[in-house]
């Protein structure tokens, strides 16, 4: 495959969400991407493997690492592999036989990525848990939403697929690097509360300094200021502004055709509510289309609320390519963008075991070894 990547082997342990993000992007950029599979259905429900986005650039290999001879199977690829990686809780893989000591045994280059919600250590490491529970410790959570609400529940992008996919991807090709320059193989230990505290680092910053309040709904970029959210439209529609800066806050006044002086005083807190109900008494004058039309472009900071359906059609990521269609599924593209290394297409989600003869033959098993991986129900 082409891509930067190109060259690059790596084993999937197949689980939810993050791992599969994380092997997803590895793919994307050309890595040869193998995924430790079992027999199982899509996400949706459905039979058709194509709806798992998350799966999609990697061929399957399915194996029922519960039976004799299924690890040895795994070690044996583990010789060939210059990552692995993982989203099981503690001591999962190390039950199967497959832990980084055995792994590295066989392979002391390899880099052994992997990934769970509260870490590998510590007082909840083999407690159960989703996303909003690991943002909720690392002090994200209490910060999104209404001052006079709840912490608002987000989609599951700061801790499972930017706080532990995005940080492991980085984890492993840096452990990458190292091995490429002489060093020896790394265990790269991914907690998704470690990337969700990391995330927040310019909260934690700006905090410190006594410009960021502990109280949701009262910051420069939580929703608190007028010139920084979401406003409803005529159509009911939204929009969003970003007018921060002095420059683009008086476009933003020049345009809505407000020249009140109470609006002049732009970083007082005090007269933000105010400011803001103001605002969307004038956002709700015209249609999304028609602000549009009237704003987009400029350096307001403004950008059309889309949905789902919308986003795709929008001419700005049409232009860019910001999304394919792959099997009749339309999906983001790979990102980012290289000027001379540019990656396949990837190749559509595969069900599972949909290449596991091939994937062994390819990588070196013998036609009596897999016959024998097929009889003991390995395969």
């Amino acid at each position: 495959m082409a891509g930067p990547l190109s060259g690059l082997k790596v084993i999937e342990m197949v689980g939810l969400g993050p791992a599969p993000f994380c092997a997803m992007l590895l793919a994307d950029m050309g890595a040869e991407v193998i995924r430790i599979d079992r027999p199982r259905k899509g996400f949706s429900g459905q039979d058709e493997a194509r709806f798992e986005i998350l799966a999609r650039g990697r061929r399957s290999l399915a194996l029922d690492l519960k039976k004799p001879g299924a690890a040895e199977a795994v070690l044996d690829l583990v010789e060939q592999a210059d990552a692995l990686i993982e989203g099981f809780r503690p001591g999962v893989m190390e039950r199967l036989g497959l832990g980084p000591d055995a792994c590295q045994a066989r392979n002391p280059r390899l880099v052994y990525g992997r990934m769970t919600g509260w870490g590998q250590h510590g007082p909840l490491a083999q407690a159960a848990g989703h996303d909003i529970n690991y943002i909720a410790i690392s002090g994200a959570l209490h910060a999104i939403g209404r001052p006079d609400e709840p912490p608002t529940v987000p989609l599951n992008y700061i801790g499972d697929f930017g706080g532990g996919a995005m940080l492991l991807a980085v984890g492993v090709l840096c452990a990458l690097l190292k091995v490429r320059g002489g060093g020896k193989g790394e265990v790269v230990d991914t907690a998704m509360t470690d990337g969700a505290a990391l995330l927040s680092a310019m909260m934690y910053g700006m905090k410190a300094a006594g410009s960021w309040s502990n109280q949701r709904g009262e910051n420069l970029i939580d929703g608190g200021a007028h010139f920084y959210g979401t406003y409803a439209c005529a159509d009911g529609k939204h929009v969003a502004i970003g007018s921060i800066e002095p420059q683009f806050y008086a476009l933003l006044l020049k345009h809505c055709g407000l020249d009140d002086p109470a609006f002049r005083e732009q970083l007082d807190q005090r007269s933000w509510p105010m400011l803001r109900n103001r605002l969307a008494d004038v956002f709700k004058t015209r249609t999304r289309d028609e602000w549009c039309s009237l704003m987009e472009g400029t350096d307001i900071c403004f950008a059309p609320v889309l949905d789902w359906d919308e986003a795709p059609r929008h001419p700005h990521n049409q232009a860019r390519g910001t999304f394919i269609e792959i099997d009749g599924v339309m999906q983001p593209a790979p990102a980012p963008r290289f000027s001379d290394s540019v990656p396949d297409e990837p190749m559509p989600p595969a069900r599972a075991g949909e290449h596991s003869e091939a994937v062994l033959a390819d990588w070196g098993f013998s036609r009596l070894r897999i016959n024998e991986l097929k009889e003991r129900g390995v395969l």
